[in-house]
């Protein structure tokens, strides 16, 4: 089986005649006669369900099993379907406005592509790109360098596009080494408010001692300092990410598959050792997530 043309679009006349039949599935169950649940939701009622699809979509992504890609992409086609038959129901846009809209931006955000412009590198069709976008902010009225990112987005990708608008217009450190010390003064100023007393202790993180109880905040106030100083810790480690071309929410998923990795990993190896999690030592579990990190370098296993 020979390899597609990169770049081909589908044949016209099947997915014209798929599209039209998945929108009047779609029109079918908002009818007066269609589906109670479907007809019910409103814009505002949907958007759970697509966070929920757009998350699962990224979920199959990562498994690289194309079946459950096929399926998550259609599920999220669902709610772009959906949400646009609401907005004809209740007299505001239809599809064909969506469709109408997202395409003249992907032409008029492509100049080099659909018009006379010549770019060398993929840094240059970022500036166009970004270019096109400040045409249309100005259009739209927006009257700060920030407006445009949406506030419902996972908080540490929103930390990397606000640091990343204000660098586009000259706010950032002029060297991305100098963040490392922004680093270790916003982890000490964290640090003063979690210990104002400065007693914390200097401890090599191991497993080989009694566990000591936490001590609870009970001062609302200081709870809220805290807070605010663990968010500017976080804040510069998305800067960090930006600066060396890492997305920090994707590294972060990263981090959270590989922990539930090697914490299943132990689970497993209790019960084959016919014990539970809450029967082992502290000691044991490190001792096999250890064995799973050794495994996982063995194996090629870099995640």
């Amino acid at each position: 089986m020979s390899l597609p043309t990169p770049g081909t679009p589908p044949d016209p006349q099947r997915v014209g005649e798929l599209f039209r039949k998945f929108c009047d599935v779609i029109a079918r169950l908002r009818a007066p006669d269609g589906c109670p649940w479907d007809r019910q939701q409103t814009l505002a009622t949907i958007k759970p369900y697509t966070l929920e699809e757009t998350y699962e979509l990224l979920e199959a992504i990562d498994s690289g099993d194309d079946h459950a890609i096929v399926e998550e992409l259609g599920d999220v086609l669902l709610q772009v379907v959906l949400d646009a038959q609401i907005g004809a129901d209740e007299g505001r846009f239809d599809i064909v406005e969506v469709l109408e809209g997202i395409t003249a931006k992907m032409i008029h955000r492509h100049p080099h592509v659909f018009g006379d412009v010549r770019v060398s590198d993929a840094s240059e069709v970022r500036q166009h790109w970004d270019q096109a976008k400040a045409a249309e902010a100005a259009k739209q009225e927006r009257t700060s360098a920030l407006d445009g990112i949406p506030d419902a987005l996972p908080a540490l990708a929103r930390a990397a596009r606000l640091s990343k608008k204000a660098a586009r217009v000259g706010y950032d450190f002029p060297h991305r080494a100098m963040l490392f010390d922004k680093l270790r003064e916003e982890i000490e100023e964290l640090r003063a408010e979690l210990d104002p007393q400065g007693n914390m202790p200097e401890i090599p993180a191991a497993v080989d001692m009694a566990p000591v109880p936490d001590e609870p905040i009970d001062d609302a106030a200081r709870r809220d300092r805290i807070e605010g100083e663990l968010g500017d810790v976080l804040f510069v480690v998305a800067n960090i990410a930006r600066r060396w071309d890492v997305n920090p929410e994707e590294a972060l998923r990263r981090a959270n598959r590989k922990f539930s990795r090697r914490f299943q990993h132990i689970e497993a190896g209790l019960q084959a050792l016919n014990k539970t999690i809450r029967d082992a030592t502290l000691q044991e579990m490190e001792a096999l997530y250890q064995e799973c990190k050794v495994l996982e370098r063995k194996g090629g296993n870099r995640e």
